[in-house]
């Protein structure tokens, strides 16, 4: 595996009785866009406060940057960039007034503060609102200059709490995008959400969470494979005699490992293969099935998307 940027080994976090993060293992690879995803109080924002040093563990233990969350706090604060899930208010501030105070906390040299301040709110395009007071923005602008205060000291790590939340369509998009332009300039991204299309659509890793324990985490793709240990292909032909010969022919192609004939779906007859292999391999049992004789109509790969994986891990339960 990549180095890990983050690593939890058995996080623990007890509030009297109740247990919010339960024997949570994380593994977090440098360079990574990882998705921490989980119904609302599955135990993230909790995940969240301890990798940032806000909480202190119960037990188990924390390293972000090679640092430990309970012994380098300074040191960890210095490697990440974090943005809870609200805003905060500032009234009396103007945006970039709110970027120079974040600056000035991380003992950025004024001289050097106005540079990066324009080349903070160019990067989160919010140039044109410079001179904007902070509290009349939209929740959108809120969400990018609050992502531009977590880059003022140019951090290897950065920790989101549902970056996303609330936002409207558009301004999703743009978080998305912002999120996944940061990653190209070398920044690793840790963010909590329950929004399955704010994965899918941009992460590298995820690691999906339920009532505090981590319940299964990986790449993408791992993630599909280990849950759908074969492609499931559908053929449509014309009628259920076409689609016994067809059952029959793709039984005989290497890696196909059942095939059923399903009832017939708008007048039209359907097999559903079970296959192991690549991409080569499904396009070669394409060919064969098309030069059989038999008179392929439709020829589908079902693939899994997230929330199906979503689905299969937590029995259903979706926040």
């Amino acid at each position: 595996m990549a180095d890990l940027i983050i690593e939890t080994v058995d996080l623990v976090k007890r509030f009297g009785k109740f247990t919010a993060v339960d024997g949570l293992s994380l593994e977090v690879p440098a360079g990574s866009i990882y998705g921490f995803l989980g119904p609302n109080g599955a135990g993230k924002t909790t995940t969240m406060r301890m990798l940032t040093t806000l909480t202190r563990p119960t037990s188990g233990s924390a390293r972000v940057n090679g640092f430990s969350v309970t012994d380098d706090q300074i040191a960890v604060r210095r490697s990440i960039g974090y943005m809870p899930d609200e805003f905060g208010v500032y009234e009396d501030l103007r945006v970039w007034e709110y970027l120079d105070f974040f600056a000035a906390c991380y003992d950025i040299a004024e001289g050097e503060r106005k540079k990066l301040i324009n080349d903070l709110l160019a990067l989160v395009d919010l140039a044109h609102k410079r001179e904007d007071m902070v509290d009349k923005l939209s929740r959108g602008m809120k969400q990018r200059l609050s992502l531009a205060r977590t880059l003022a000291h140019d951090p290897a790590v950065l920790i989101l709490d549902e970056p996303a939340s609330g936002l409207d369509p558009r301004a999703r998009i743009e978080i998305r995008e912002l999120m996944v332009e940061l990653a190209r300039m070398g920044k690793t991204i840790f963010f909590s959400t329950h929004i399955l299309a704010d994965v899918e659509n941009i992460c590298s890793h995820i690691g999906i969470v339920e009532a505090g324990k981590l319940v299964m985490q990986g790449s993408m793709s791992e993630l599909k494979a280990r849950l759908m240990p074969h492609r499931e292909i559908f053929v449509t032909v014309k009628d259920d005699t076409a689609a016994e010969s067809a059952r029959a022919i793709a039984l005989t192609f290497g890696g196909v490992i059942a095939a059923e004939v399903l009832e017939p779906k708008g007048g039209r007859s359907r097999v559903r293969v079970d296959y192991q292999g690549d991409d080569d391999g499904v396009a070669a049992l394409n060919q064969t099935l098309t030069t059989s004789g038999v008179a392929i109509l439709g020829f589908q790969e079902e693939v899994q998307n997230l929330e199906s994986v979503f689905m299969r891990v937590t029995h259903g339960i979706v926040g």
